[in-house]
């Protein structure tokens, strides 16, 4: 599995990496602008990433903004349904406009912030990215 983590906050970004790390390619940047940098990268390369999680407080472009961007670009290239990116908002925002703007923008999760290992692994079970109870 090909994960980016898109998280401005060190600790919370430093977790994420340690718990999708063992499950494959983990990148991992600070803001909204490196992410869709990085997810334009990965699509020219032919090796788009299966999940991206993305934090909404970002700085330069927050997260509903970039989650609406990478939708758009998707479009464009024929991704659409289950070729598409597998999204996870991952935040300290648990407010229902944020989460309902959220799957609006068509996320495929929202976990809020403390994130467990155990949360993260069964919400990637639900999104047929992981089986059984990860890496050991």
């Amino acid at each position: 599995m090909k994960t980016l983590v898109v998280e401005d906050d060190f600790a919370s970004r430093k977790l994420m990496h340690k718990y999708l790390a063992p499950l494959g390619e983990c990148d991992v940047v600070v803001d909204g602008e490196e992410a869709l940098d990085a997810f334009q990268i990965a699509l020219n390369e032919k090796a788009p990433y299966d999940l991206i999680c993305l934090d909404i407080m970002l700085p330069k472009k927050d997260g509903q903004e970039v989650l609406k961007e990478i939708r758009t670009i998707e479009e464009r290239h024929g991704m659409i349904g289950t070729d598409a990116t597998k999204v996870i908002m991952t935040t300290a925002l648990g407010d229902a406009k944020n989460v309902m703007s959220a799957f609006r923008s068509q996320c495929e999760g929202y976990l809020q912030k403390p994130i467990s290992q155990e949360q993260l692994y069964q919400e990637l079970r639900e999104l047929k990215l992981l089986t059984g109870d990860g890496p050991r």
